[in-house]
């Protein structure tokens, strides 16, 4: 389930955004400030997938605010929303690392393709082979290698480790992970999970007894830190 941050200073417009997303199924926070957007993404720069962000905001407004992300580090895919239509300024907000424009008036069908667009070429960014410790994780030939040696895996355990790997620094809750591993509307309990996480563990771990790399976060689930 992805992660959509919209900062929107417009409460019929933001609510409106909020309600337009969340049933197509993405997680969505708002926020009307660009302080408080660059607060909450300079503390977590992995906590969202993508921003949607207005450029006519009190205080810093859109383009200050996609400035200092950037500026900081923050690689997260914007897209900005705009009553202006003047070319100069779609120029200007590209160019301070901005991914995509959208003018307003807009569709939500419109939007909801910019957000798809933005999810799969950031998901594209993902190399094709993924590496932490003595492990690489091979994308393209689905197979998990330690000091290169290919390992058993089954396809729900490479699953849950693309999902992990996608999701780097994040906490995964169970049921986010019932959904990229199993998929929607499958019933399995939460002891399922976990015995998935133990043999994942076995397999990519130093250590299994003391992981370093498939935490488990109390109360919230799991997250994966290579």
């Amino acid at each position: 389930m992805s992660r959509v941050l919209v900062v929107e200073d417009e409460q019929h417009l933001a609510d409106g955004l909020r309600f337009n997303l969340e049933a197509e199924g993405y997680q969505v926070q708002v926020t009307d400030t660009g302080e408080s957007a660059l607060q909450v993404l300079k503390s977590d720069p992995v906590a969202f997938d993508v921003v949607v962000l207005d450029v006519m905001l009190p205080g810093k407004d859109g383009f200050e605010v996609c400035r200092e992300l950037r500026r900081s580090g923050v690689r997260t895919p914007v897209i900005m929303l705009t009553a202006k239509t003047q070319e100069a300024e779609k120029v200007l907000g590209l160019e301070l690392g901005a991914d995509d424009y959208v003018t307003k008036p807009f569709s939500p069908l419109e939007l909801r393709a910019r957000i798809k667009a933005a999810l799969r070429r950031s998901a594209e960014n993902t190399p094709e082979v993924y590496r932490f410790g003595d492990i690489e994780v091979d994308f393209a030939r689905a197979e998990l290698r330690r000091d290169g040696k290919p390992q058993e895996i089954t396809s729900l355990e490479f699953r849950l480790m693309e999902a992990f790997i996608r999701n780097r620094g994040r906490i995964m809750s169970r049921d986010q992970l019932l959904e990229a591993a199993w998929g929607r509307d499958t019933f399995v309990t939460d002891r399922v999970v976990d015995h998935h996480i133990v043999n994942l563990r076995r397999k990519i771990e130093p250590h299994p007894e003391a992981p370093r790399y498939l935490v488990c976060v109390r109360g919230m689930g799991y997250r994966f830190d290579g």
